[in-house]
Protein backbone atom coordinates (compact mmCIF):
# COMPACT_ATOMS: atom_id res chain seq x y z
CA UNK A 1 0.00 0.00 0.00
CA UNK A 2 2.75 2.84 0.95
CA UNK A 3 4.49 1.81 -2.75
CA UNK A 4 1.73 2.62 -4.69
CA UNK A 5 0.62 5.37 -2.33
CA UNK A 6 4.53 6.51 -2.44
CA UNK A 7 5.51 6.18 -6.87
CA UNK A 8 8.63 5.24 -5.23
CA UNK A 9 10.03 1.53 -5.20
CA UNK A 10 10.04 -0.11 -2.11
CA UNK A 11 12.94 -2.05 -1.34
CA UNK A 12 13.67 -4.31 1.34
CA UNK A 13 17.02 -3.31 3.18
CA UNK A 14 19.14 -5.80 1.20
CA UNK A 15 18.36 -3.30 -1.85
CA UNK A 16 19.57 0.12 -2.73
CA UNK A 17 16.90 2.37 -3.73
CA UNK A 18 15.10 5.77 -2.68
CA UNK A 19 12.34 3.91 -0.06
CA UNK A 20 13.71 1.15 2.49
CA UNK A 21 11.56 -0.98 4.28
CA UNK A 22 12.96 -3.10 7.35
CA UNK A 23 12.18 -6.98 6.95
CA UNK A 24 10.11 -8.50 9.27
CA UNK A 25 11.84 -9.23 12.91
CA UNK A 26 14.42 -7.16 11.96
CA UNK A 27 15.66 -4.14 13.18
CA UNK A 28 17.30 -1.67 10.65
CA UNK A 29 20.07 1.03 11.13
CA UNK A 30 22.87 2.73 9.25
CA UNK A 31 26.36 3.20 10.19
CA UNK A 32 29.44 4.50 8.85
CA UNK A 33 31.82 1.98 7.52
CA UNK A 34 35.01 4.57 6.77
CA UNK A 35 33.14 7.41 5.36
CA UNK A 36 30.77 5.74 3.85
CA UNK A 37 26.79 5.26 4.94
CA UNK A 38 25.53 1.82 4.86
CA UNK A 39 22.32 -0.24 6.45
CA UNK A 40 22.55 -3.09 8.03
CA UNK A 41 19.80 -5.00 9.49
CA UNK A 42 20.21 -7.08 13.10
CA UNK A 43 18.05 -8.99 15.42
CA UNK A 44 18.95 -7.30 18.14
CA UNK A 45 16.11 -7.05 21.66
CA UNK A 46 12.99 -6.04 20.90
CA UNK A 47 12.25 -2.00 21.41
CA UNK A 48 8.73 -0.95 22.75
CA UNK A 49 7.92 -4.72 21.95
CA UNK A 50 8.80 -4.39 18.37
CA UNK A 51 11.35 -5.40 16.06
CA UNK A 52 12.02 -3.72 14.13
CA UNK A 53 11.60 -0.81 15.93
CA UNK A 54 11.70 2.84 14.79
CA UNK A 55 13.54 4.09 18.38
CA UNK A 56 16.40 1.63 16.59
CA UNK A 57 16.81 3.17 13.31
CA UNK A 58 16.14 6.80 14.83
CA UNK A 59 19.06 6.59 17.40
CA UNK A 60 21.86 5.51 14.23
CA UNK A 61 20.27 7.83 12.16
CA UNK A 62 20.46 11.24 14.70
CA UNK A 63 24.27 9.83 15.56
CA UNK A 64 25.01 9.61 11.59
CA UNK A 65 22.99 12.50 9.78
CA UNK A 66 21.76 14.81 13.48
CA UNK A 67 20.61 18.02 11.99
CA UNK A 68 20.00 17.18 8.79
CA UNK A 69 17.39 14.23 9.15
CA UNK A 70 13.78 15.04 8.26
CA UNK A 71 11.85 12.08 10.23
CA UNK A 72 8.37 11.15 9.47
CA UNK A 73 5.85 9.22 11.47
CA UNK A 74 2.96 7.58 10.73
CA UNK A 75 -0.05 5.97 11.89
CA UNK A 76 1.08 3.48 14.68
CA UNK A 77 0.16 1.87 18.08
CA UNK A 78 2.24 2.24 20.97
CA UNK A 79 5.22 5.16 21.65
CA UNK A 80 7.54 3.38 19.43
CA UNK A 81 9.74 5.76 17.67
CA UNK A 82 8.96 8.43 20.91
CA UNK A 83 12.43 8.63 22.17
CA UNK A 84 13.86 8.35 19.07
CA UNK A 85 12.53 11.56 17.90
CA UNK A 86 13.66 12.84 20.95
CA UNK A 87 17.30 12.07 20.12
CA UNK A 88 16.60 13.54 16.83
CA UNK A 89 15.32 16.97 17.95
CA UNK A 90 18.08 17.03 20.43
CA UNK A 91 20.46 16.92 17.77
CA UNK A 92 18.89 19.61 15.64
CA UNK A 93 16.52 17.24 13.34
CA UNK A 94 13.24 17.94 12.42
CA UNK A 95 10.23 15.97 12.75
CA UNK A 96 6.41 15.32 10.99
CA UNK A 97 3.44 13.66 11.90
CA UNK A 98 0.00 11.94 10.77
CA UNK A 99 -2.80 13.96 11.69
CA UNK A 100 -5.34 12.28 13.94
CA UNK A 101 -8.00 11.92 11.76
CA UNK A 102 -6.03 10.80 8.41
CA UNK A 103 -4.60 7.70 10.40
CA UNK A 104 -5.91 4.42 11.69
CA UNK A 105 -4.05 4.93 14.98
CA UNK A 106 -2.89 7.91 16.01
CA UNK A 107 -0.28 6.07 18.96
CA UNK A 108 2.63 6.72 17.49
CA UNK A 109 2.50 10.06 15.93
CA UNK A 110 0.16 11.33 18.54
CA UNK A 111 2.74 10.89 21.48
CA UNK A 112 4.88 12.39 19.52
CA UNK A 113 3.17 15.46 18.96
CA UNK A 114 2.06 15.65 22.52
CA UNK A 115 5.57 15.80 23.42
CA UNK A 116 6.06 18.57 21.49
CA UNK A 117 8.58 16.71 19.14
CA UNK A 118 6.57 17.74 15.77
CA UNK A 119 7.29 20.55 14.01
CA UNK A 120 3.99 19.73 12.01
CA UNK A 121 1.48 17.54 12.25
CA UNK A 122 -0.43 16.96 8.59
CA UNK A 123 -2.76 15.34 6.57
CA UNK A 124 -2.23 12.18 4.97
CA UNK A 125 -2.38 13.09 1.76
CA UNK A 126 -0.01 16.55 2.64
CA UNK A 127 2.74 14.59 3.80
CA UNK A 128 4.48 13.68 0.65
CA UNK A 129 4.67 17.09 -0.91
CA UNK A 130 5.81 18.53 1.99
CA UNK A 131 8.78 16.38 2.12
CA UNK A 132 9.49 16.61 -1.23
CA UNK A 133 9.18 21.00 -0.31
CA UNK A 134 11.90 20.56 2.13
CA UNK A 135 14.03 18.00 0.58
CA UNK A 136 13.98 20.63 -2.70
CA UNK A 137 13.71 23.44 -1.23
CA UNK A 138 16.20 25.98 0.30
CA UNK A 139 14.98 25.82 3.68
CA UNK A 140 16.15 22.03 3.52
CA UNK A 141 19.70 23.30 2.19
CA UNK A 142 20.56 25.94 4.83
CA UNK A 143 19.58 23.73 7.35
CA UNK A 144 21.57 21.05 6.14
CA UNK A 145 24.65 23.51 6.38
Amino acid sequence: MFDSRARVPLWRAASSGLCVDAPGDYHMVVYDESGVVRLRVHQGPPENFCRPSVDVLFRSVAHIYGAKTLAVILTGMGQDGFKGCEELVAGGARIIVQDEATGVVWGMPGVVARAGLAEKILLLDQIGSEIVRRVAGPAMQVHAT
